[in-house]
């Protein structure tokens, strides 16, 4: 068989059955070659159901009869091979994919299409696919995309009637909830690395109504702009922002790991004072000072300058808690330079701030061929009570001292 001499594997087979005549793989590969070389589907049928019967737990015998179905045109018979080869193993994807091709020859697109999405949730990356399912991988993404563009269509008609009673702010919400549902966006959620804390909405970015001393903060743009720059200009005393120790995964690290091509400038670092750059940047404190800023013993306040020099990406990853929020206060953004979380990409402007949940998915990249160059903090979830504050600062200093200082930075 693996030498392509497919008669000369039939006639061994034929051997195999004279001694043991239910043999479930002689069977099934008689059953293949009766299909495939002897193009005669109705012995095929017969030796799968004799091997389905010798062997019940494999769903490549059913998937196989169904083929043989499908050339004697009994649709019927198919689909029920199909069902057989599901009920045995509901993630046995190539079974998936006959069944979304089956769907398309019946003339039920729509149904093929939420046949081809179930599949494109399980398989594995292209790379790793055998080379005769990549066609029909590709064909069932095609129609995946074909189908949700349809949809989307179809829904905005419908909803056109509802959508012009109501202000455009209103829906954002709405808007990526029919996107998830039409499959053009998928579903972001929570992925804090050290703590979780129950009850907070999952937003990627929030409304600025949430954080009235904004406008404060960015009317000192100017002066922070310029103490950020003079210490560029002198490229003192910024260091790589990642800065894993031998022996620890890297993954999507391993570009950036020790490089100046992401590097900050700490003010505060985990509830260090840098005593030094602070004194270098007087406004910069001043104005973070009359911000929320989180105060957790021996992880938070952390405030620095974030450089990202010219066609750098920062890859995908999420933060460490929800209790805490990110603001971003861009000073020197060169055009193009973007920011994307969960499903939101957004354009740094210069001097206007957001604020993000950072244990959602998120990422970074500067196309550009100049520095960009932001103010980030955090900042405690404004929908934390300050009892929940005081508990989370407790948890949070007992895991430090229970693990020896070792836990995970805010």
């Amino acid at each position: 068989m693996r030498a392509g001499r497919a008669d000369d594997a039939a006639r061994t087979w034929d051997q195999v059955r004279a001694l043991a005549p239910e043999h479930p793989q002689a069977l099934f590969f008689l059953g293949q070659h009766a299909l495939m070389r002897n193009r005669n589907a109705t012995v095929a049928v017969e030796m799968f159901q004799r091997a389905a019967k010798a062997d019940p737990k494999s769903p490549i015998i059913p998937l196989n009869l169904s083929f043989a179905y499908r050339a004697l045109g009994d649709t019927q018979n198919e689909s029920a091979a199909l069902i057989h080869a599901l009920s045995i193993d509901p993630y046995f994807y190539p079974a998936l994919l006959a069944n979304g091709m089956l769907q398309e020859r019946l003339g039920q697109p729509r149904l093929a299409a939420q046949a081809y999405k179930n599949v494109l949730t399980i398989i594995p990356p292209d790379d790793q696919l055998p080379e005769d399912m990549r066609k029909p991988v590709a064909h069932a993404r095609e129609t995946v995309q074909a189908n949700a563009a349809e949809l989307e269509s179809f829904l905005n008609e419908r909803i056109g009637r509802v959508r012009s009673r109501h202000a455009p702010e209103e829906l954002w919400r709405f808007d990526e909830c029919r996107d998830v549902v039409t499959g053009t966006k998928k579903i972001y959620t929570q992925q804090p690395t050290l703590l979780h804390f129950p009850g907070l909405p999952a937003t990627q970015f929030y409304e600025r109504k949430h954080f009235p001393w904004l406008d404060d903060l960015e009317g000192a743009v100017p002066a922070i702009r310029e103490e950020v720059a003079a210490l560029m200009q002198e490229a003192k005393d910024f260091a790589p922002y990642i800065q894993h120790p031998a022996g620890v995964p890297l993954n999507q690290w391993a570009e950036l790991n020790f490089s100046p091509k992401w590097s900050a400038y700490f003010l505060w670092q985990n509830d260090v004072r840098h005593d030094a750059h602070c004194l270098a940047c007087p406004r910069t404190v001043a104005a973070v000072e009359a911000a929320p800023i989180a105060d957790v013993p021996g992880f938070a306040p952390t405030v620095f300058f974030s450089a990202l020099e010219p066609k750098t990406r920062i890859p995908p990853h999420t933060g460490v808690t929800n209790a805490r929020l990110t603001l971003h206060l861009p000073l020197i953004v060169p055009p193009g330079c973007w920011f994307r979380v969960g499903n939101d990409t957004r354009e740094w402007k210069e001097g206007h701030a957001w604020v993000f949940d950072d244990t959602i998915e998120h990422e970074a990249y500067n196309p550009s061929d100049e520095l960009r160059a932001i103010l980030i903090f955090d900042i405690w979830n404004p929908h934390l009570s300050q009892a929940e504050r005081d508990f989370v600062c407790e948890l949070l200093g007992g895991l430090k001292d229970y693990y020896g200082g070792t836990a995970t930075a805010l």
